[in-house]
């Protein structure tokens, strides 16, 4: 445990790739959250950079890293070829997953998942892959049915966040969330779109995902 914030850039190793990240640690964190970012995004996504703020000032610790190398950014800009492959990108997160239990400042925390889009789905098959490593995941405006057969293995307790207006994931979600069985919640914000773009929405997203989060990690370390 930290007394003091840090924020690092690191490459996350997996096997033979190094996918470039950004690490942040507030004061007294207990669990570390890595974000899954959806099809077509990074690590520099505008959305997942204001939750994971709202995260730190809550407490928790943050990894935003980037799922594709550049090579395949840029093939799937291309093709598309990757945003939909839920495989690859859950062992990537089950990769990174291993990465910050080797790494001194963050394998004592606890991990946590906050996947969108696409990436809800890779972070609940690497949830379940993981079992119970990991202490909880979130997933805003995610894609929950592209994990499966997975859906049944998740034991970490699973936030679904959905906008009220994004009417074809909200249906795909209430489906999916059937399906769980861990400890399990759909929470569906009034007013918002799936990018969650109306004004306070994205805030009330971060809000119940950090307190969703501290609610689950340990008391201490």
């Amino acid at each position: 445990m930290t007394n003091e914030a840090l924020k690092e850039e690191v490459n996350v190793i997996i096997g033979d790739l190094a996918l470039p990240g950004t690490l942040e640690i507030p004061p007294g964190a207990r669990g570390i959250v890595l974000f899954a970012h959806g099809s077509g995004s990074s690590r520099f996504s505008p959305r997942n950079q204001f939750v994971a703020r709202k995260l730190r000032e809550k407490g928790s610790a943050t990894l935003l890293f980037d799922l594709l190398t550049s090579d395949e950014e840029a093939e799937d800009e291309f093709s598309g070829i990757y945003r939909f492959d839920i495989g690859l990108l859950a062992q990537r997160l089950v990769g990174a997953a291993h990465w910050l239990k080797t790494q001194r400042l963050t394998r004592s925390f606890s991990i946590g998942f906050f996947g969108s889009s696409t990436g809800g789905g890779a972070a609940l098959v690497a949830a379940a892959e993981l079992g119970e490593k990991v202490k909880a995941v979130v997933s805003r405006g995610g894609r929950p049915d592209l994990a499966g057969e997975s859906l049944a293995k998740v034991k970490a307790p699973t936030l679904f966040i959905v906008g009220g207006l994004d009417e074809f994931v909200l249906r795909l979600n209430e489906q999916a969330l059937d399906l769980l069985r861990c400890e399990k919640e759909l929470v569906v914000i009034s007013g918002a779109s799936h990018l969650f773009e109306e004004p306070g929405t994205l805030d009330q997203v971060a809000n119940v995902a950090a307190d969703w989060f501290s609610r689950h990690w340990p008391k201490s370390l």
